[in-house]
């Protein structure tokens, strides 16, 4: 049967208004309950710590294939070009990024190649004499993904003794190259001795995971603030990369007024130990400083604050655990 407009007009108006009780008759949803926050500071009452790596690389990269920002080459010649790229590391990006650091007051950790430190062993023991951290990065470019189980180990246990003969000190921390390791690397790790790894970029805060049953940390990495992605990718300006760091920076210490946060910056001996970059750097650097609640840490020093502290995020079976 048809209805008339005003028919029509009138059967909506009514069906609205019993809408309208029906609605108005149900309770309101219940706001979730706010649960209290801990105070969440880092040590003298800092609330943002901001962690630098410096990768250590120069002199490992093979000598056919390597990355850089030359034109590919057929495989069956050297790289020559490319070759000097990389060593513009150890010549000038190394010891240009120390005396920035050493300026700012500020320690880093250096992520190191080891068939690199070998190389070049006196540099990677002026690193560690200054303060520095000395992490690890593999013996070699050869990817972890690649390797057998005990090919993975000989590369770590390589690597663990390239930085102790050259530095005097043994690496707690880890990088694989391309941040790609393989169902074994963590076990592998823990059975060597380390305490943490940076090869995720999940959080900003280091958190625990469970490795073999025990607590292993991971202090999370960077791929929005570091060198070889934003300039050799991006192809940012200095100018870009500037604005790109304070950004980030403003944006997690407004959010360290109410939580402990962290922000990683990765730069690469070759890139960012380049003139404009290392004064980019050190202008953040100065600029950061002034900020309160800030701290500049070595990725050694988070790692062991977060196994110690209840306050630490932990993840699968220690976050089970970790429940009232």
């Amino acid at each position: 049967m048809s209805l008339s407009r005003r028919e029509f007009v009138t059967h909506a108006v009514a069906g609205a208004a019993v809408a309208t009780t029906a609605t108005a008759a149900t309770p309101p949803m219940p706001a979730p309950p706010k649960r209290p926050r801990r105070e969440e500071r880092w040590p003298n009452g800092a609330r943002l710590a901001i962690s630098i790596s410096m990768q250590f690389e120069a002199g490992a990269q093979p000598a056919r294939g390597a990355s850089g920002p030359f034109p590919p080459i057929d495989a069956r010649y050297p790289d020559l070009p490319t070759a000097t790229w990389y060593e513009y590391g150890d010549k000038e990006g190394i010891p240009r990024l120390l005396e920035v650091f050493e300026r700012q007051g500020v320690k880093v950790t250096s992520h190191m190649v080891g068939a690199a430190v070998d190389k070049n062993p006196g540099l990677a023991r002026e690193i560690v004499q200054r303060g520095h951290e000395a992490a690890a990065h593999g013996q070699t470019w050869t990817p972890q993904f690649s390797m057998t189980r005990e090919e993975e180990r000989a590369s770590y246990e390589a690597n663990i003794q390239s930085i102790l003969r050259a530095t005097g000190t043994r690496p707690v921390g880890f990088n694989a190259f391309w941040m790609r390791g393989t169902p074994h690397t963590l076990p592998l790790l823990q059975e060597l001795g380390f305490v943490y790894h940076i090869d995720d970029v999940s959080r900003d805060e280091p958190f625990l995971i469970p490795v073999a049953g025990k607590p292993f940390v991971v202090v999370p990495y960077t791929l929005g603030l570091n060198d070889i992605v934003l300039f050799e990718e991006r192809h940012f300006s200095s100018d870009q990369f500037a604005s790109e760091l304070r950004l980030e920076f403003d944006a997690l210490l407004a959010e360290a007024a109410t939580r402990r946060r962290m922000m990683s910056i990765s730069v690469h001996d070759r890139i960012g130990g380049r003139p404009a970059r290392a004064r980019v750097l050190e202008d953040f650097i100065a600029y950061a400083k002034r900020q309160p609640g800030v701290w500049f840490a070595r990725k050694d020093e988070l790692a062991r604050i977060a196994l110690d502290s209840p306050l630490t995020p932990r993840e699968g079976e220690l976050a089970t655990s970790a429940r009232p």
